[in-house]
């Protein structure tokens, strides 16, 4: 399942969902997007892609190129930013293909996170032709920077 839905103040919008679809019993590696309401974070952006920060009220910070995201359950700072190279599995937040230029973490699993249940759940950049997430919300990048300019720390992500 990789095409959805989604609605931003009565206006419908074209998503990208995890391969595996939505699942209430999420688990790191599945490729499943978690069933559920997530808070949005904080707002990460790749500087040298935007010719000025994003209009927000959430919390906002400019990636770096040694940003990354610890996916190993294994590792105390599982489903928290990391920098890179790091002593354990993570992700790499600054991408060549644009998905990551704008980046929600989502209030999934992070409080505190539980080993295996998830990480990196993010609303983000989709690809151009919508192709399936790993677990992600993609939207395209101009509804996600509309969605984003309204946005703060109380605005959830419903998924389901």
């Amino acid at each position: 399942m990789a095409l959805g839905g989604a609605e931003w103040n009565g206006r419908p919008l074209r998503c990208a969902l995890g391969r595996a679809g939505i699942s209430a019993d999420k688990h790191e590696r599945d490729g499943a997007t978690p069933l559920g309401h997530w808070r949005m974070r904080a707002l990460l952006f790749r500087p040298d892609r935007l010719p000025r920060a994003p209009l927000t009220k959430l919390p906002i910070r400019a990636l770096r190129p040694e940003d990354g995201w610890c996916d190993d359950p294994a590792d105390p700072l599982y489903n928290r930013p990391v920098a890179l190279p790091f002593r354990a599995r993570a992700e790499a937040l600054w991408r060549a293909d644009g998905i990551y230029d704008l980046i929600v973490p989502l209030g999934y699993n992070d409080d505190p996170p539980v080993p295996g249940r998830g990480s990196a759940i993010f609303l983000h950049v989709a690809r151009p032709d919508f192709s399936p997430t790993e677990g992600c919300v993609a939207l395209a990048r101009e509804d996600l920077l509309a969605v984003v300019a309204e946005a703060d720390t109380r605005t959830t992500v419903v998924v389901g």
